[in-house]
């Protein structure tokens, strides 16, 4: 682990942080109220943050780390958003699924969160993946104008 791990870490644990409050707290905010009986009344929730932004420190560290484990020699971008495909197919999809498996959520917002929680996904990918570009040397940089 080093400086750029550290950083990047950070950087995503903000994001994700960020990205997670404005699709729970205010895209599905409505769709969450209709369903009050299935979640901790508000102000039970509110205090109980710290748990939640520790959560959030966890996956992004853990994120961060298997995506630099991983890491090739190739379009970063792309390389940044396929890892958020993976993490999401590995992730959001199945608990989602699981979730209404088990709950009776409605299935519209089973489908929200999915679609939701995999774009936050594709673009912390992103976000990983440039912590991690190879730097553009001289000579890669004429090999591509030739």
């Amino acid at each position: 682990m080093n400086k750029r791990f550290f950083i990047a870490w950070l950087v995503v644990f903000i994001a994700w942080f960020g990205c997670s409050f404005v699709v729970h707290g205010l895209l599905l905010h409505g769709d969450y109220v209709a369903q009050a009986h299935l979640y901790r009344p508000e102000a039970e929730s509110q205090q109980m943050m710290p748990f939640m932004a520790l959560a959030h420190l966890l996956m992004a560290g853990a994120f961060v780390w298997i995506y630099a484990r991983g890491v090739e020699t190739k379009p970063w971008v792309a390389q940044g958003l396929r890892f958020g495909v993976v993490v999401a197919l590995l992730t959001t999809v199945p608990w989602f699924l699981i979730y209404y498996v088990v709950m009776p959520l409605p299935g519209m917002l089973v489908v929200k969160q999915i679609v939701f929680e995999s774009i936050q996904l594709l673009i912390l990918g992103v976000i990983a993946a440039f912590f991690y570009r190879e730097p553009v040397t001289v000579s890669a940089a004429a090999a591509r104008a030739a």
